[in-house]
């Protein structure tokens, strides 16, 4: 009863149909700039196959068929499917279909890599999160990436109310992210609001290991630029876009630091035979 309540939630937000915009925004700008950096730094050459499992409108699918990757994409949102379809303007290289990042319909090692940026987000079960990312395993090439993005268990207080205060408007976000930092389940604040699941780094790196990954990497992706009242000008500036970039790589890995920023991006590997 709890899993179907979590996925009418989970609905709910997403046909909103207001993910398509969300990477536009700074923070968003911020977020999608960091994950690009960070996936370069394993993922292989074009014209190497990349499945996008859980992608949501399809923003990465599109950049890494600009790049000349060909893309698998899959999501649970028709929505989504919909929305990258009409982008993609029946561009071959990108193929998308509705799919349930747990059960896939990828044959065993039939793509070079695997984004998983949002599946881990929504499935509030440790044994459903490991069958997702055994899943990426299962259908990636041996030694292939797999990388697996996660919400830190500290973005509800940090970003819901330090930075945006929410307890102006919702009285109970308090006491609500309180419990969150304990469960690790964030509830809507309101009907269609975000939904989901948030994870502590040691966590991540646990669920990836006992999905059959070999993890090869852990990091923040934003850091703490995400919470600047002006960081929509800074991104704008070449050299304050420069700063808050190298603010973010030079504390990406710090072990007291790698909770603050919005997400965790895991880098791991489907180990050889």
């Amino acid at each position: 009863m709890a899993e179907d309540t979590a996925l009418r939630a989970m609905h709910a937000y997403y046909e909103r149909g207001e993910e398509a915009r969300r990477l536009d925004e700074p923070r968003g700008q911020l977020e999608f700039e960091r994950t690009k950096e960070i996936v370069l730094r394993q993922l292989p050459p074009p014209p190497a196959t990349v499945a996008d499992i859980g992608g949501g409108p399809g923003r990465y699918a599109l950049w890494l068929a600009r790049r000349g990757y060909r893309v698998v994409h899959r999501d649970l949102m028709p929505l989504h499917v919909d929305q990258l379809r009409g982008a993609a303007a029946g561009d071959t290289r990108i193929g998308s279909q509705v799919a349930d990042a747990r059960e896939l319909d990828l044959a065993a090692g039939s793509v070079d890599a695997v984004l998983l940026l949002g599946p881990l987000y929504h499935l509030a079960r440790r044994a459903d999160r490991v069958r997702a990312l055994a899943e990426a395993a299962r259908v990636v090439r041996p030694g292939g990436p797999v990388f697996a993005a996660a919400i830190s268990r500290w973005a509800g207080r940090v970003d819901g109310i330090l930075r945006a205060r929410l307890y102006r408007d919702f009285s109970q976000v308090e006491p609500l992210f309180g419990s969150s930092e304990r469960t690790g389940l964030l509830p809507p604040l309101f009907p269609g609001s975000f939904s989901g699941y948030t994870h502590r780094p040691g966590q991540l790196r646990a669920e990836v290991t006992a999905s059959g990954l070999r993890l090869a990497d852990l990091v923040c992706v934003e850091g703490p630029a995400f919470l600047l009242d002006d960081l929509g000008p800074r991104l704008a500036d070449p050299q304050d876009r420069r700063v808050v970039l190298e603010t973010a790589r030079a504390l990406e890995r710090v072990p007291e630091l790698i909770g603050i920023g919005p997400h965790l991006l895991a880098t791991a590997h489907r180990r050889s035979r």
